[in-house]
């Protein structure tokens, strides 16, 4: 799949898609905010081809989520850190992980969130940065952004926010 098409989509889903939506990317991505970060520890944790993983962390670096730099000259070696934008993701894979707990880890999760500042485990919820209160699809409306156009990938959804406004 040719995932650069969804760069021109008006709709910043698909352009995140675009760049993170396969699960390569988003387990290097929660590898990397588990502190893996040279090329080594990242393939033998994923047990991905090199192809698959150099790929996906020329992508990301491509996006501006990860830097590369070498820590070893002979031979050349890389470490993957990732950028503020790369950080930004943070909520996103740990939702997709808190899905996969709810719904997929009929044994319990495999891994368990402590936050720092209180020693309690949790799970990341999305709520209002205004209220505070929970963000559900039964309780927000969508209303047309600067950014949104008709166009390929958007022409239905640009119609009914239209008639919305």
């Amino acid at each position: 799949m040719d995932r650069d098409r969804f760069a021109g989509i008006s709709c910043s889903v698909a352009r995140a898609a675009g760049i993170v939506g396969d699960p390569w990317a988003l387990l290097v991505l929660r590898d990397l905010f588990l502190g893996l970060t040279r090329y080594d520890e990242l393939q033998r944790d994923l047990g991905v081809a090199t192809n698959v993983l150099a790929d996906r962390l020329n992508r990301l670096l491509t996006a501006g989520l990860v830097t590369r730099e070498a820590y070893s000259d002979a031979p050349v070696r890389h470490e993957y850190r990732l950028t503020e934008a790369g950080h930004d993701l943070y909520g996103v894979v740990v939702a997709l992980m808190a899905w996969g707990d709810r719904h997929l880890a009929p044994d319990g999760p495999p891994m368990v969130l402590v936050h720092d500042d209180c020693g309690e485990a949790t799970a990341p919820t999305v709520v209002c940065d205004r209220c505070g209160r929970p963000l559900t699809d039964d309780a927000v409306t969508v209303r047309p952004g600067p950014g949104g156009r008709h166009a390929p990938g958007t022409a239905v959804i640009a119609e009914r926010l239209a008639a919305q406004g």
